[in-house]
């Protein structure tokens, strides 16, 4: 979400209260809107917010169009250096950012890599995709797979595929 702090507040709680595992603030809101879901949040031990970090459709490029004048990967660490210190569980980054996310924010934080699709696949909106196996391999602790299951003809036969990268 990006939202002001007690919105944000009210929507970790309501998402708490339902029995969500995990909510996605948005990063760029800065620190009061981080620390506000994540004081939220204390109330409902199981829930873990995350912070997104740099959208995988987003370039280098696209982040100079809004004045944010660093590649996409500095960005992208930044953001987590600030979601940590706010007290975010972890980040949404893309594969391509897992290894150094996992050097930066350590063996315990949550790191969720949408952007995610197999070998040979078109990466779609994706500007920094990645398999499923390369991501875990890299230190996400989640994948994030959607069309490459959505769109499928056979979605079973997908997650079969899926599983099969991640155990490769």
């Amino acid at each position: 979400m990006f939202e002001i702090p007690n919105s944000a507040t009210g929507a970790v709680r309501a998402a708490g209260a339902l029995g969500v595992s995990m909510v996605t603030v948005h990063s760029m809101g800065g620190t009061a809107i981080m620390s506000a879901a994540v004081a939220a949040a204390r109330d409902f031990p199981r829930l873990r917010v995350l912070a997104l970090t740099v959208v995988t459709s987003m370039t280098s490029s696209d982040l100079a169009d809004v004045g944010v004048c660093v590649p996409a990967e500095e960005q992208v660490l930044r953001l987590a250096r600030l979601a940590r210190r706010a007290g975010c569980h972890g980040v949404i980054a893309s594969p391509q950012e897992a290894a150094a996310l996992r050097g930066e924010l350590g063996a315990d934080a949550l790191i969720v890599t949408p952007g995610v699709t197999l070998t040979g696949e078109t990466a779609a909106d994706h500007a920094r995709p990645g398999t499923p196996r390369a991501a875990i391999a890299a230190g996400a602790s989640h994948v994030v797979v959607g069309r490459t299951v959505t769109r499928a003809a056979d979605p079973v036969a997908a997650v079969r595929l899926v599983r099969a990268n991640l155990v490769a």
